[in-house]
């Protein structure tokens, strides 16, 4: 499906639907993966001094080559390298500008990860002053073809997270000191799998006794068109439990859903239904709710709901009605349905793309908000209030046509109703602040550069971004993966951590 491959072109090749990426050079046996927090070797040395004329030619005759080089390299850009518009040069590298970073990690796993979920954890909230960080995640992996028994559920523990070191810290502080003998690890516990996880959801049921966790439940939608819902609290608790083993009967999934004929990529759990209630949906754009018995059995609904011309690309829970959810589809329409109709079929179509909508989030916070991104590299937000039904179509409150590629990837901020954080298949993961407002007088570039919009706050390169999450618990925390995973916190001047 093309939101799940790169274009290929200039050195890249997709990571779906073609030649997969040569795996990390990670050892399989070893469920560890490496963190790579240097970046030596990107920058010439700051000690090099190029002198004029040592070309042989006058000064003047080569700084205006150079002027008319540079010209072309950054047209309409104001001297701004920007990703995806300008070119590099041979022998060139890019290196993030770590001075905008408060915390910044790379770290890679024995195959590439399309999809990922971050776990709630009993460490605290609101702990993003806590260095070093830890947090617990789950994914699945994609090996290239003809090594498909090679895929696993991955359920990763990061921890020793430290801050980047700024050249104004004081070395002296104990805090310090500790922060930097931090070493970053990765552990991790895998379950096999035998195809490609397309998307992985998790879910939390409450549990009834204070002294013990909850239990986490995956929901991995697969190639193979099987979805597998797994328990993994007792993979999670091993990784504080030193000496636990999982046994093969742990690793086997609790059930298995065949509803589906052909594979997909729609997935999500109902936040309203604790016990745990999915929805599922395909290529052939059918959609099945599958929910939590009271005797902790699963049972699948076979009336599916019907609606779309062409494959489900994204499915969302409503965050305050428990019966109502939409879906994304590559036929270009979110539709709004209710799991009650007798019919199967949606209340509300809207066409929000000429293109496949691939993605979709709904804000918890703001419930009238639905944030969509499409394959022509467009996202937008959407007021459901105005998504009335009939002939008459409803404008998107805000609209923007900045990644060059297919958006992959679309969220709201957990606690801030205008922060939105978009990955796509430019490379680039964007964090937008929809509160800035531009007057009728303002332009929509940003510092003279052409096309730049002024809501746009950072941008972090992500080769083949996939997906992207916010950390629930530690603000202004991510994680995307792509390649290779990335957990990053911009400095608190990006995105005002402390409230607007």
């Amino acid at each position: 499906m093309s939101k799940r491959s790169a274009e290929a072109g200039d050195g890249i090749t997709p990571l779906k639907g073609g030649d997969r990426p040569e795996p990390m050079d990670v050892d399989v046996d070893k469920e560890m993966g490496d963190f790579e927090d240097e970046f030596e070797d990107e920058f010439e040395s700051e000690d090099e001094i190029f002198e004029a004329g040592v070309d042989g030619r006058p000064d003047a005759e080569r700084e205006a080559e150079e002027r008319a080089a540079g010209a072309m390299d950054v047209d309409n850009t104001n001297g701004t390298f920007i990703v995806g518009r300008n070119k590099l040069e041979a022998g060139q590298h890019l290196a993030p500008d770590t001075g905008t970073y408060e915390m910044l990690h790379n770290l890679s796993t024995p195959w590439p990860c399309l999809s990922f979920d971050i776990i709630r954890d009993g460490l605290g909230d609101n702990r993003e002053k806590a260095y070093p960080a830890t947090m617990y995640t789950v994914a699945g992996t994609q090996a290239e073809s003809k090594r498909e028994k090679e895929n696993q559920l991955m359920i990763m523990k990061f921890s020793g997270l430290s801050r980047m070191q700024k050249e104004d810290d004081d070395s002296d502080s104990e805090d310090d000191d500790d922060d930097e003998e931090a070493e970053p690890i990765l552990e991790s516990k895998s379950i096999p799998l035998t195809s490609t996880t397309n998307r992985i959801r998790s879910h939390q049921i409450p549990s009834q006794d204070p002294s013990k966790p909850p239990t986490t439940l995956t929901a991995t939608m697969t190639e193979s068109s099987n979805i597998f819902i797994h328990d993994v609290t007792p993979h999670l608790a091993s990784f504080d439990n030193p000496g636990t083993l999982i046994t093969p009967q742990q690793n086997k999934p609790l059930s298995t859903i065949r509803a589906h004929k052909s594979e997909g990529y729609a997935l999500d759990w109902s936040p309203l239904v604790p016990g745990g209630k999915l929805l599922t949906g395909d290529n052939d754009g059918l959609i099945y709710v599958t929910t939590r018995t009271d005797g902790g059995g699963w049972v699948t609904d076979t009336r599916a709901f019907q609606g779309h011309a062409s494959s489900v690309e994204e499915i969302q829970w409503s965050p305050q009605e428990a019966s109502v959810f939409a879906s994304a589809s590559s036929d270009g329409t979110v539709r709004v349905w209710d799991v009650r109709s007798k019919s199967r079929k949606p209340a509300i179509t809207v066409q929000v793309s000429s293109t496949d909508v691939n993605v979709m989030s709904w804000s918890r916070l703001t419930t009238h908000l639905l944030a969509t991104g499409a394959d022509d590299g467009v996202w937008g937000v959407w007021d459901l209030r105005q998504w009335k039904g009939g002939a008459q179509k409803p404008s998107p409150i805000a609209s923007f046509n900045y990644h060059r590629e297919q958006i992959t990837s679309v969220e709201w901020h957990p606690t801030d109703d205008s922060m939105v954080v978009v990955a796509a298949g430019d490379h680039k993961v964007t964090l937008w602040d929809l509160s800035v407002e531009i007057d009728d007088e303002e332009s929509k570039d940003t510092a003279g550069v052409k096309d730049m919009p002024p809501q746009l706050l950072f941008e972090h390169i992500s080769e083949h971004a996939k997906e992207v999450h916010w950390h629930p618990q530690i603000p202004g925390t991510l994680i995307a993966t792509g390649q290779e995973f990335s957990v990053f916190r911009p400095i608190p001047v990006v995105y005002g951590i402390h409230g607007k």
